[in-house]
């Protein structure tokens, strides 16, 4: 049987996490701690609240994060990040190292803000260590 593919693999993850505010959302998850509406909407890049509740919501449809209850029997919802979420780490932490690697001033020093020394130093030295240490700190 000859199977005809239905997208590029490239397009499929482009159509889930393809825009900048669903990767700042997992950014601000997977390295920030951040789980609540309010917390996503401190963040530097100043997202608007109906971008942030459209990426919310098309997140949790994806299958990446989930809503969940901040205590029992309370009305108020956090997210936290499914295994298919967590599983964006790798690819987050290569955009950070590409982006560290192009993104910078003629003399070579990055102009990257707000990714730790200690992150890229990781990167280029213990990917793998620092993977561990990253998905540890998810559960």
């Amino acid at each position: 049987m000859n199977r005809v593919s239905g997208k590029c693999p490239v397009v499929f993850a482009l159509d889930v996490i393809g825009d900048k505010w669903s990767l700042v959302i997992l950014r601000d998850m997977l390295f920030r701690g951040k789980r609540t509406y309010g917390d996503f909407l401190k963040s530097h890049e100043k997202i608007s609240t109906n971008i942030l509740a459209d990426r919310l919501e098309k997140l949790d449809a994806a299958g990446l994060i989930a809503k969940v209850p901040t205590r029992a029997n309370s009305p108020r919802k956090a997210y936290e990040l499914t295994a298919k979420g967590a599983d964006m780490l790798p690819v987050i932490l290569e955009m950070i190292a590409w982006s560290a690697k192009y993104d910078s001033y003629p003399d070579g020093t990055a102009l990257i803000a707000g990714a730790p020394d200690d992150l890229l130093h990781r990167i280029k030295t213990d990917r793998d260590g620092l993977m561990a240490d990253l998905r540890a700190a998810l559960r």
